[in-house]
Order: C-alpha cells, then sequence, then structure tokens
C-alpha cells in the first residue's frame, strides 16, 4: 500500500512540475532548436501550443510568429501581414481540411478575445470562412497550400480577406513537424509577399 502511495505523489509531482514549466515558457527567452529570420524592425512572439484562445486545436509545441512593422498600422502597406511557425511535437496529419479546421478554430479564438477589450457590438460580428487548398509544392515543403481566410479585422471593427500560404516541412531525424503560415490581406502580386517569403527561404529546420 506505501508503495502504491509513493507511486500516485510521484505521478502528482510530475504533472504539477508539467504545469510549471509550461506556466514558465518565456518566448522572448526560449532558444529555438531552428532557424527562422528575424528581420530588422519585425515584431517576434512566442507562445505555448495549445493556444490558450484555441485549445481546441490540440496539437503539442509552440507557435514562433513575426509581424511586419506596419502589422498594426492600418495605414501601412504592411497592415495584418504577418507569418507565424508551428513548431509540433510528432508528425500530425496535415492536409488542407485539416488546416481550414485549426484556421477557423484560430481566428474565431482571435477575434472572440477581443470582442470585449475593444468593446466590439454584436452587429459587427462576422463568421469566419475559410477556404485551403492544395497547390503546386514550392522547394523544400512536403506539402504547400494557399487560400482565404474571412474574418472581422477587429482593430478597425470591420470584414477583412486575409490571403494564406501554407508551408508544411518535416526534417529528416526529427519527429517534428514545421507548419508556417504567410498571410496578408495584400494580394499575391504585393511587395509584402516577397518579405513574408524571405522568412521561409532562409529557414532551416536546424539551430547553426
Amino acid at each position: 500500500m506505501r508503495k502504491l502511495i509513493l507511486f500516485v505523489l510521484s505521478l502528482a509531482s510530475l504533472h504539477t512540475f508539467g504545469q510549471v514549466v509550461e506556466a514558465d515558457f518565456d518566448g522572448a527567452k526560449w532558444n529555438p532548436p531552428y532557424t527562422l529570420n528575424k528581420p530588422e524592425g519585425w515584431g517576434i512572439e512566442r507562445f505555448l501550443i495549445p493556444i490558450d484562445f484555441a485549445p481546441q486545436i490540440s496539437y503539442k509545441g509552440v507557435e514562433d510568429i513575426r509581424f511586419a512593422p506596419g502589422w498594426a498600422d492600418a495605414n501601412s502597406n504592411e497592415y495584418w501581414s504577418y507569418a507565424f511557425l508551428w513548431y509540433l511535437d510528432d508528425r500530425p496529419e496535415i492536409n488542407a481540411k485539416v488546416i481550414e479546421s485549426n484556421l477557423t478554430a484560430y481566428y474565431n479564438g482571435l477575434v472572440g478575445r477581443n470582442i470585449e477589450r475593444r468593446e466590439i457590438p454584436n452587429e459587427k460580428l462576422v463568421p469566419i470562412k475559410t477556404a485551403i487548398t492544395e497547390v503546386i509544392t514550392a522547394d523544400g515543403d512536403l506539402k504547400t497550400f494557399a487560400g482565404t481566410i474571412d474574418m472581422l479585422d477587429y482593430m478597425q471593427q470591420k470584414p477583412m480577406v486575409l490571403n494564406c500560404l501554407v508551408h508544411l516541412k518535416v526534417c529528416s531525424g526529427q519527429n517534428k513537424t514545421f507548419v508556417f503560415y504567410q498571410i496578408s490581406p495584400k494580394p499575391k502580386t504585393d511587395n509584402i509577399w516577397q518579405n513574408l517569403e524571405q522568412l521561409w527561404v532562409q529557414f532551416d529546420c536546424k539551430n547553426k
């Protein structure tokens, strides 16, 4: 009986320790085991997955974001232009339908957490609609996807359509999955997409 009690207490300690580690995650100090470009003037944010505002996305890993300098400036050509990498444990199935589902949950949560703080009235809310298809595979990708995200621009409180390009990559010898999202309301012919693409072109799944 004593051994059983000690075993249960050990499991409880491990669970508590795991919670402490997650609570203490500091994205600013975290040293990623990969190389993702950090252009001058771009903002960076990192947090753990599962994501607090979209817990139904059940992966485990880290989200690593790059915000264009004009991301939050409605007068900038870079408004709402950013990219984020999901560095995921294991090799989950990733296809167009999965990406649609994940992005719907992600942006529902993102808009949802801004409703109260920005005092957005119900009549301004719009349903999140995602449309993703697999496209010609880009160099270095396992798969490549493209599509759109219809959502509420909670900063200006009006409907918006984001264009989206998604790169899927795995690396030999690693039980990890890399999903890189490039996001902008600008058409793919705009120069912002060259800047977003450079983030991925220079990506290395190892930290040199």
